[in-house]
């Protein structure tokens, strides 16, 4: 779960394991195997018409610009705990919302970054109109927010939980 404040992305214990192990990965292990496969390409001769030259030297910029990402990121995370379970809406909790306050029209989702997105709930970001919109409500609140047509649409908030992996 993240909550981006200014240049500060806050982080659990979890998610800066899993990212900072992807880090170590890509920037050792990832990168030797890149270089093996562009000098691999190198030996089949001229490069103006070798597929797997230009496709290794792809991968090796897009593996570069992932490492960049998670270098900034990690230099700029603070690490902390789970959200406190107030009721209160913020990255990292799960929020079940009901449209137009219709409790039989509901959707609960986890509110966090969409990189570190769960596999069993949607996700929503803190930064999607959704997200803007409820962000700081707290269970039995209304809050309104901008559909991609113009409209504004409202919801109710009827819970927000700590998420639990």
């Amino acid at each position: 779960m993240t909550q981006t404040s200014d240049n500060v992305t806050w982080l659990t214990q979890e998610a800066y394991n899993k990212l900072k192990g992807e880090l170590e990965y890509l920037s050792g292990p990832a990168r030797t195997e890149i270089a093996t496969k562009i000098a691999a390409a190198r030996e089949e001769g001229d490069l103006r018409e070798n597929g797997g030259y230009h496709a290794a030297k792809e991968e090796q910029g897009k593996q570069e610009l992932r490492v960049r990402q998670l270098t900034q990121l990690l230099q700029n995370a603070k690490v902390g705990e789970a959200p406190a379970d107030d009721g209160i809406v913020e990255p990292g909790m799960v929020v079940t919302i009901a449209f137009d306050g219709d409790e039989d029209d509901t959707l609960t989702f986890l509110l966090a970054s969409r990189e570190y997105a769960s596999d069993t709930i949607e996700t929503y970001s803190p930064q999607s109109p959704l997200g803007v919109g409820v962000n700081g409500k707290k269970a039995g609140d209304d809050a309104e927010y901008e559909l991609p047509n113009g409209k504004m649409a409202m919801v109710k908030i009827l819970s927000a939980k700590p998420y639990t992996a």
